[in-house]
């Protein structure tokens, strides 16, 4: 008569828990790192002009400082060669 291994023992060759352990993360960090992608490709979308680097940004905060007269051409020129 022919014995059939139990369905746990059987099914990843003794392996059966660290198996679906494996199984488990496995599925959690595909399904993670897909949600990350989603995210970051929705908030890459949605603000477009954040990517500035800070030394742009910075250039542009001394243009506007110098257009309303906080400072004179000669800081400004100062600050610009200081920013590189």
């Amino acid at each position: 008569m022919m014995m059939w291994p139990n369905m746990m023992g059987g099914l990843f060759g003794g392996w059966s828990i660290v198996g679906m352990i494996l199984m488990f993360v496995f599925w959690a960090l595909l399904i993670t790192g897909i949600i990350l992608l989603i995210v970051w490709i929705v908030r890459r979308v949605s603000y477009p002009g954040r990517d500035l680097s800070r030394t742009d940004k910075a250039m542009e905060i001394l243009k506007e400082r110098y257009a309303r007269g906080e400072i004179n051409k000669e800081d400004f020129e100062k600050m610009k060669k200081d920013m590189g």
